[in-house]
């Protein structure tokens, strides 16, 4: 690891293998991830460019997260449990420094994605979606994946 980033590639690539270990097994949001990824390694592969992107500004990632998104029917609550799992990973995997970093930017991920998915101006109760009408229910390519 150097000064500029507390985090490495190999945290990154544990991290991403770890995580989403737990997440196929969760009985919340498990069923949406198998669902969701045909390709796991493609899947996994993409979510280290993803996350080699955001916290090492390597740029390896050429996705679209909230395309990505909005063709699965995520609901609200499904972000707080992503948020919990991901945070205990991070402390299992690379604690301390690093793991307080990749939960602030998943965070902020996790932010952004329930804006764009579910905030609606006028609507007095906005709905969650499921897949937009029209739009493909799996990413072609495994270019674009959700984090």
């Amino acid at each position: 690891m150097t000064s500029e980033y507390p985090v490495g590639e190999a945290d990154i690539a544990l991290l991403v293998e770890r995580f989403y270990a737990k997440a196929r097994h969760d009985p919340l949001i498990g069923p949406l991830f198998e669902a969701a990824v045909e390709d796991w390694d493609a899947h996994l592969e993409t979510l280290r460019r993803f996350w080699s992107s955001v916290m090492r500004t390597s740029g390896r990632y050429k996705g679209n997260p909230m395309a990505a998104h909005m063709r699965h029917p995520i609901r609200p609550e499904f972000f707080d449990r992503w948020l919990a799992l991901f945070g205990e990973t991070a402390d299992e995997v690379v604690g301390g420094e690093g793991a307080a970093l990749f939960r602030a930017k998943a965070n902020r991920i996790a932010e952004s994605l329930k804006l764009g998915l579910f905030f609606r101006p006028g609507e007095t109760h906005p709905q969650p979606h499921g897949p937009r009408e029209g739009r493909r229910t799996r990413p072609a390519g495994g270019t674009d994946a959700p984090p």
